[in-house]
């Protein structure tokens, strides 16, 4: 009879542990989402999508079939570390870094929105979502004189006549 019990115990101790580390998280898809997207696992990426990010993630995966396999295989080693993850009703955000990161000391954190449907989340991907601050330079470091502005009128040159332009 101990033996029977223990079983029992036993089978519901793991069947809880199992179901309380849920893969159907915002958590859970970012990270599949993101592991598949830098990994080129394009199958894995689309399993967590909506219909629109399926339709770029397709596009996505028919320009990297140019890519040597040299970059692929290099693009494995990279890890995304989940920061934060924000649930409000069946929207999400998740703020994430990849160890890609030339800031090592301090990576950029990004964002990726999710929605629930269906009652499974997916990643909502778009691509201005891959456009951040950071990735323009001209924006987030502008030169040193930032206060000049440029003058887009055109001047004739030093030499030229001048011309009157009044009439007479």
């Amino acid at each position: 009879m101990k033996k029977v019990l223990f079983a029992l115990t036993t089978t519901l101790i793991l069947a809880i542990g199992l179901t309380s580390c849920s893969t159907n998280s915002p958590k859970a898809s970012a990270e599949k989402f993101l592991t598949g997207l830098l990994h080129y696992d394009y199958d894995a990426a689309k399993s967590v999508s909506t219909e629109d990010t399926k339709k770029m993630i397709d596009l996505m995966a028919q320009f990297s079939a140019m890519m040597p396999d040299s970059i692929k295989q290099a693009a494995k080693k990279v890890k995304v570390n989940i920061v934060d993850v924000k649930e409000e009703g069946d929207k999400a955000t998740v703020t994430y870094t990849t160890s890609d990161d030339p800031k090592a000391d301090k990576p950029e954190e990004k964002k990726l929105n999710l929605v629930k449907k269906d009652n499974k989340w997916l990643v909502q991907y778009s691509k201005m979502d891959g456009m951040n601050e950071g990735d323009n330079p001209e924006i987030t470091n502008p030169s040193a004189d930032s206060t000049a502005t440029t003058d887009t009128t055109i001047a004739p040159p030093a030499d030229a006549p001048a011309v009157d332009t009044s009439k007479h």
